[in-house]
């Protein structure tokens, strides 16, 4: 039995998803299946989503991966917020 799937998109993007599947040999019904289709058989996404990362983002990635510019670990959490709090306190805030 099949149903009835609604998705709303602009009107640009759907005529240039219709001519490139159209290019294709393939309506937008038949492309939107065979996503389904491959996601099913992937058990999630059949590629893998990127992200575009700000600058500040990455430089903390990467300091991250490298072990740089670490805050020091805490064994309590009174142990952290006191020491946000001297770090504040020094700094006027």
């Amino acid at each position: 039995m099949a149903t009835t799937v609604q998705i709303r998109l602009d009107e640009e993007t759907k005529w240039a998803a219709e001519d490139l599947f159209d290019s294709l040999g393939l309506d937008l019904s038949t492309a939107v299946r065979m996503f389904l289709a491959a996601c099913m058989r992937e058990n999630g996404l059949p590629f893998l989503p990127k992200r575009k990362f700000n600058t500040e983002t990455i430089e903390a990635m990467e300091d991250a991966r490298l072990g740089r510019n670490l805050s020091p670990a805490y064994k309590t959490t009174d142990e952290m917020f006191a020491a946000i709090d001297a770090e504040n306190a020094a700094e006027g805030v």
